[in-house]
């Protein structure tokens, strides 16, 4: 019997990929504004700029485990974890952060690390600024929190995740744990840190079903632990050959019906 359900937080829940966009948008702009570059040439060129630094760092296999991408590292400070990783990421990211953007800048025939510098540190405030959820999240929690127990089971680095929820105060009471992949040490696909989570709420695999966007950490993982999944695929992302979730959907508000019906399934 299915009792609880685990959600991932980015671009499952909160919409991530907006807010970074958004920050990005607002960063451009003003180097448009000041040096009459296209604001998107720009947005490209540190993205490309900031995914190969991001890879050349000795903690780029850390990032990998723990599931923070290249652009949670230009606007995180890593202050909390334990971890070895966390450490040196500390001191890696205020380089990053300025070296992808000076970068970026260059590609466009502008050589100012002064400027480049001062954009690497307006991303961050402009990134802070933005907290988007899906229009159908809390109402979706609302219809769900009544028959299921949930949980918060997310990738990232534990002072990032828990600043984003601090920006959504109403999101976190719904759910009776909330997992970070820093804190525990690995993240998602690794089967391990779903266990964890199942341990947490004293269920079995087959009495929770894991929500996610990422079919690669999300699906992957709560397959390898054994446990059901609910793809989420808002954009139409490519299928792939190995990892098959076992149900998917491009809405959140599709999954209540969806629960409902498998609820009728099991009982007749």
């Amino acid at each position: 019997m299915l009792k609880a359900i685990f959600f991932d937080l980015d671009d499952t829940l909160l919409w991530d990929a907006k807010c970074v966009q958004e920050a990005f948008e607002a960063t451009c702009q003003e180097a448009a504004e000041k040096y009459g570059i296209n604001p998107k040439e720009l947005e490209e060129a540190v993205r490309k700029e900031a995914r190969q630094l991001y890879a050349s760092y000795e903690t780029y296999p850390f990032t990998q485990m723990i599931g923070i991408n290249p652009f949670e590292g230009l606007w995180g400070d890593f202050r909390e974890g334990e971890l070895e990783g966390f450490k040196k990421l500390r001191t890696i990211a205020p380089a990053y952060r300025k070296q992808a953007w000076t970068a970026g800048l260059k590609a466009l025939g502008i050589d100012n690390p002064d400027y480049g510098h001062y954009l690497a540190e307006r991303f961050p405030a402009e990134r802070r600024k933005r907290s988007i959820v899906y229009d159908e999240t809390f109402e979706v929690l609302d219809e769900l929190k009544e028959n299921y127990r949930l949980l918060l089971l997310t990738n990232g680095s534990p002072d990032l995740q828990r600043e984003k929820l601090s920006t959504l105060p109403d999101l976190t009471p719904y759910f009776e744990h909330i997992v970070i992949s820093g804190d525990f040490g690995k993240g998602k696909p690794d089967p391990s840190i779903f266990e964890h989570a199942l341990n947490l709420m004293a269920l079995v695999p087959d009495e929770a079903i894991m929500v996610g966007d990422n079919l690669m950490t999300d699906i992957l993982g709560s397959s390898r632990a054994g446990m059901k999944n609910v793809w989420i695929n808002r954009n139409g992302k490519p299928h792939h050959p190995e990892v098959i979730p076992d149900f998917e959907i491009k809405s959140l508000t599709e999954l209540p019906p969806l629960l409902q019906r498998l609820s009728r399934e099991k009982h007749d």
